[in-house]
């Protein structure tokens, strides 16, 4: 089996070798690919200096579309798995390998590592845990299926869900508004306890203006995901996406 740690990074000069040397130790049967951003700062620098395996967008489109371009080339590339590993440092890699071996044995498509079922390491700020409370809450609304840690960027995909990743993922924040999409088509995602870190170097990329569109654009893309996907339209998007993946 291939799998894939897919890295988005903007701007993480200061995180960016900590986190694939951390993946390079913890995680040694996973390949990994950084996608670049069009980083303003040393980014692009330090990982050719270091020889990493990175692709370098052409211009900054965003986390979705970052995220996006690592499953394409997942995908391009045979992968059977593919899983997302902020480039902030905050995922830890010791948990991959487990990951791996629950999606073999279970035959999920899509396995979030959450740091909410057991309550370790860093959770976050107190507003935004408000928010992950609403989008959880929206998740349950319409699937009736509980996630934990709805905005958690650990997520380990199958085969089928990256060919579907490769042509459909949303721009902005795509977390919550995919869980649903794939939870109402009627595909299997489920949860694991993980610990994260708090970012070290650098400073992410939702501030507190941008957090206000972030929960006014999410719950919307959260409603017409509820409202616009259906459990009998899994074989017209099977057809569509996954032939030869499945």
């Amino acid at each position: 089996m291939k799998a894939l740690v897919i890295i988005p990074a903007y701007n993480e000069a200061g995180n960016i070798i900590k986190t694939v040397e951390d993946i390079k130790k913890n995680a040694p049967s996973f390949d990994y690919v950084i996608i670049n951003d069009c980083s303003k700062d040393d980014t692009m620098r330090l990982c050719e200096r270091m020889k990493y395996n990175v692709v370098n967008m052409p211009l900054n489109s965003g986390i979705g579309a970052a995220v996006q371009c690592g499953y394409l080339y997942a995908k391009r590339y045979g992968y059977d798995y593919a899983v997302q590993v902020d480039g902030d440092g905050q995922h830890e890699a010791c948990f991959l390998e487990e990951m791996l071996h629950i999606m073999e044995k279970e035959k999920m498509n899509m396995l979030i590592g959450s740091r909410f079922i057991e309550n370790l390491g860093f959770q976050s700020s107190y507003l935004r845990r408000i928010g992950i409370k609403w989008f959880s809450f929206l998740i349950k609304c319409y699937t009736g299926e509980t996630i934990t840690d709805p905005t958690s960027g650990m997520r380990m995909a199958g085969r089928d869900i990256i060919n579907f990743f490769a042509e459909e993922y949303p721009k902005d924040y795509p977390e919550p508004e995919t869980a649903i999409a794939l939870l109402k088509l009627g595909y299997t995602v489920k949860e694991i306890p993980v610990q994260m870190k708090k970012r070290e170097e650098g400073k992410s990329s939702i501030s507190f203006k941008r957090s206000i569109y972030y929960m006014f654009k999410v719950t919307i893309a959260c409603c017409m995901a509820g409202v616009g996907y259906k459990k009998y339209e899994k074989e017209d998007f099977e057809d569509k996406y996954f032939k030869g993946a499945l």
